[in-house]
């Protein structure tokens, strides 16, 4: 859908800090003994915008983009 954000996360970069899992659970997940996250979901409604933007911004390893378009 053209008014859904759609969310990156580079696996590489991602330390496992958990924090964008605490801002967007539905988003994100950290499985046990996982060594990065994991997106459960590619995009994000406009609802769940300012809350990736603060994900993005609060993640130490900056391992999370936030872009729009198809995934």
């Amino acid at each position: 859908m053209s008014d859904e954000t759609v969310v990156r996360l580079d696996q590489v970069r991602c330390r496992s800090y958990g924090i964008c899992v605490s801002i967007l659970p539905d988003v994100f997940d950290l499985p046990t003994d996982a060594k990065s996250a994991i997106l459960l979901r590619h995009e994000v409604d406009p609802d769940d915008v300012e809350d990736l933007r603060e994900a993005v911004r609060a993640c130490p390893a900056q391992a999370i983009l936030q872009g729009s378009g198809p995934t």
